[in-house]
């Protein structure tokens, strides 16, 4: 029997040296397959503005959107350990606002933990939901939410100058009480000194493979997603064709006649053929 992940668990992953696999999910039917899959922890991210709702960033993202999906995947994870991303402006404009903000995410969904962006900067909020007894898994390198500050999605830690500030966010974070971090687009050997000199857990995406384990977008990785596919990221399979393929298919069948056969229809019907005679005369 699969046993429940949890903080507890996976800080035990980490200390034995094993990798933690985490993936993003946004509804009930994908998170039923997850956790069946056996991934350990799943992130309900603001990435679904842009998977799910088609926006070209996650700063529209609200906080009841994400409670709404949040919940829908919380019921479909009996094993898996759900962390819960903060929008855009739900945490950013005080620790009491972080602390509110996070604690609907966990009263209205039944999440493990949340995720946040910033190092340094959002101290005050990670020790102030931390304090109240909520998980926070911290975001540091690229963070989508300062897409306009950094000009578009691009690596960060590059230079001695930015290195030291990275690794100096991965430690305020951890000191703020964050137990777990997701490194995004920062360099390899970087990444593998910061999962060093921390206790944290650290969750790798674009970062290398010296990290505790490794989070990628699940429509990205199932190669469901159109345009360019990031260079951290393996296709592991071509759903999206696959899923056209069907569609496609189907659309075929139904213009021509082909489907429904009877094999998907019912055979017997409460009326019999005498009856339906005389009310196709009434009629």
């Amino acid at each position: 029997m699969t046993k429940k992940n949890t903080t507890a668990t996976l800080m035990e992953m980490k200390l034995r040296g094993e990798k933690i696999s985490q993936l993003t999910c946004y509804d009930y039917t994908t998170a039923c397959l997850v956790d069946k899959a056996g991934i350990n922890t799943v992130l309900v991210g603001d990435s679904l503005g842009m998977t799910m709702q088609g926006y070209d960033t996650t700063l529209p993202v609200t906080l009841d959107e994400m409670i709404i999906y949040g919940r829908s995947v919380v019921r479909g994870c009996k094993n898996a350990f759900v962390i819960m991303d903060m929008p855009f402006l739900s945490y950013q404009a005080s620790a009491e606002q972080a602390l509110m903000s996070a604690g609907r995410l966990i009263k209205e969904t039944g999440a493990n933990a949340v995720k946040l962006e910033g190092g340094a900067s959002v101290t005050a909020q990670i020790k102030a939901i931390t304090d109240a007894g909520i998980p926070v898994c911290a975001h540091i390198g690229m963070t989508p939410q300062s897409v306009n500050a950094f000009g578009g999605f691009k690596v960060q830690g590059k230079g001695e100058d930015n290195a030291r500030r990275v690794l100096e966010d991965a430690l305020a974070v951890q000191n703020a009480g964050a137990f777990m971090v997701v490194l995004e687009c920062v360099p390899p050997k970087l990444a593998a000194l910061i999962t060093k000199k921390v206790k944290m857990i650290t969750i790798g995406i674009g970062a290398g493979s010296g990290c505790d384990g490794q989070v990628l977008v699940y429509q990205d990785m199932l190669g469901m997603t159109d345009g360019g596919t990031p260079k951290f990221v393996k296709r592991f399979i071509e759903a999206g064709e696959l899923i056209t393929q069907a569609f496609a298919e189907y659309d075929r069948e139904v213009k021509s006649g082909a489907f429904p056969t009877e094999e998907q229809t019912y055979a017997k019907s409460d009326c019999d053929v005498e009856f339906l005679s005389r009310l196709d005369k009434e009629y």
